[in-house]
């Protein structure tokens, strides 16, 4: 192997929803990875929280049997490494036949490229252990992921911001087992039917429902609440047009992508996770085109989803909604790929009322389907999430990260000591 290559940590999986559709994002990345100068190592972790690696777990095929791949795979634990890498450690059985065997395979990563979806892998958690590993990784940081992943705090640091944000209101699942009828009533005349309702924290279009009775909301509601902790109902945009916008970068420099424009299956109802992953058809505006070597070789997630790429709108309006998406980008102090969605009210005229709907921080396919038709390829893509993790690694160890004082001295200690500490 080329020494000068990198070994790319591919995290996949996770504890969360989205569980499958993270490894079709990664697995798609990992397609386009450059192989003459990274090396992709899988991280894969199941819905039990256990992490593995080994190179089947490349191969999106070898899923539709997961206890067949895990028998094939190795567990792995996570070590720190002083010069800005982890090592995944195998881990082996106990006891004296362990013993006997061969050592356990440590493979050293230089920098992560996280693909989950949803839990702890996209709402800061995977990130703050990147960080407190002291390893570079390909996404926003903590605080944005955090921000980012609810809905409500979203919306809220938005609406400060003077970006315009649906009507409305969010439960705490402690809230509402005790007043049910009070935040009915709430959500009726504070919004009005009909309604959507959310999980404020999942994605994928997982566990949203629309509500145009009292009997639907509270069912929609009691849903949510299967997936979540905390729910939002918002007012239905009835005459919506959702319009997407994806940007990459970092602090110093971002760009935003083309404008597309998701269509559902149903105009009548909320886009699904079936719209969005089980389509059988449908070429994804892009994921054949620019980047076919690795659209071809991976799943097409996101991709197989019907849209129009670029979205149908004025060149004016097209330049306002890349430019939200920018300043969206920057105030929730994001890095890497995003992907920012919106929504057009038609019925309020003359030009229909833009709002912020939500961002992804890890969005499905790392939308390159938005990137291709925006001149950048899948491999191009994939290259400058790595590289901006990097600069941003080396960035973060160029400032104090210690501060060299003996509080632990004899002397300092002394004040301690009379206190009552036990000397013997």
């Amino acid at each position: 192997m080329d020494t000068n290559q990198l070994n790319v940590g591919v995290a996949l999986g996770g504890v969360a929803p989205e569980h499958e559709v993270s490894i079709i994002s990664a697995l798609q990345a990992t397609a386009a990875l450059d192989r003459d100068r990274y090396t992709p190592v899988p991280l894969y972790i199941a819905k039990d929280g256990t992490w593995y690696s080994g190179k089947p777990l490349l191969n999106v095929d070898r899923y539709a049997d997961l206890d067949a791949l895990l028998d094939e795979a190795f567990r792995v634990a996570l070590r720190p490494t002083p010069h800005g890498r982890i090592e995944l450690i195998e881990q082996r059985e106990s006891g004296a036949l362990g013993r006997l065997m061969r050592p356990p395979r440590r493979i050293p990563v230089d920098v992560m490229l996280l693909g989950l979806h949803g839990g702890a892998g996209e709402d800061g958690g995977l990130q703050g252990l990147c960080e407190t590993f002291n390893v570079p990784y390909t996404s926003t940081g903590v605080f944005g992921s955090a921000l980012g992943m609810d809905k409500v705090m979203s919306k809220r640091i938005c609406e400060q911001a003077g970006i315009p944000v649906v009507e409305f209101v969010s439960f705490r699942e402690d809230q509402w087992a005790y007043d049910e009828e009070e935040g009915l009533d709430q959500c009726e005349e504070e919004i009005g039917y009909p309604m959507v309702v959310k999980p404020a924290r999942c994605g994928s279009s997982i566990g949203i429902a629309r509500a145009d009775t009292r009997g639907q909301l509270d069912a929609a509601i009691e849903d949510a609440f299967r997936y979540d902790s905390k729910v939002i109902v918002e007012r239905a945009v009835e005459e919506m047009r959702e319009i997407n916008c994806s940007v990459l970068g970092d602090a110093h420099e971002a760009t935003p992508s083309v404008l597309e424009e998701p269509k559902p299956s149903d105009e009548d109802e909320v886009l699904t996770f079936q719209d969005k992953y089980m389509r059988d058809e449908g070429d994804g505006g892009g994921a054949k085109g620019g980047g076919a070597k690795s659209a071809e070789s991976a799943p097409e997630g996101m991709a197989s989803l019907d849209r129009v790429v670029p979205a149908p709108l004025p060149d004016d309006r097209t330049e306002h909604i890349q430019e939200l998406a920018l300043r969206i980008f920057h105030l929730f102090e994001c890095a890497g790929v995003v992907r920012i969605d919106f929504m057009i009210d038609e019925s309020r005229q003359p030009s229909g009322q833009l709002y912020f709907n939500e961002i992804n921080t890890i969005p499905g396919s790392f939308s390159f389907y938005l990137w291709e038709p925006s001149g950048v390829p899948f491999d191009e893509l994939v290259d400058r999430l790595v590289q901006i993790a990097r600069r941003r690694h080396r960035e973060h160890n160029g400032r104090v990260r210690t501060y060299d004082v003996n509080l632990l001295s004899e002397k300092s200690l002394q004040g301690l000591k009379a206190g009552g500490g036990d000397e013997g």
